[in-house]
């Protein structure tokens, strides 16, 4: 294991930096997975105007979701997201940054 690889594993096992989710992919059974929650703002400029919206977006281990897709559902505490938007992998290929909206 990469020293990269274990300070993730560190990082997602913090109670303090990440929590239990459910994953399903879209057709798909449900598992249990831990993921970091980052519910930025987020400004997009159109034109002259600037957009302001809030963000749901969390960071999944490729370990435990090799390839999450649009329509796969997650639920945090409770709460229903979807999926939307392609995925981005970090640089050492070892977390997925996933954008969500709302079930």
């Amino acid at each position: 294991m990469s020293i990269f690889a274990a300070v993730i594993d560190t990082l997602f096992g913090d109670p303090n930096m990440a929590r239990d989710a459910v994953y399903t992919p879209d057709g798909g059974a449900a598992r249990l997975v831990r993921v970091v929650v980052r519910r930025a703002d987020d400004t997009t400029g159109f034109g002259e105007a600037r957009l302001w919206s809030e963000t749901t977006r969390v960071d999944l281990r490729v370990a435990e979701v090799p390839n999450p897709r649009p329509g796969d559902r997650l639920e945090i505490d409770g709460e229903a997201f979807l999926v939307q938007g392609e995925p981005v992998r970090d640089r050492e290929r070892l977390v997925w940054t996933v954008d969500l909206r709302p079930a």
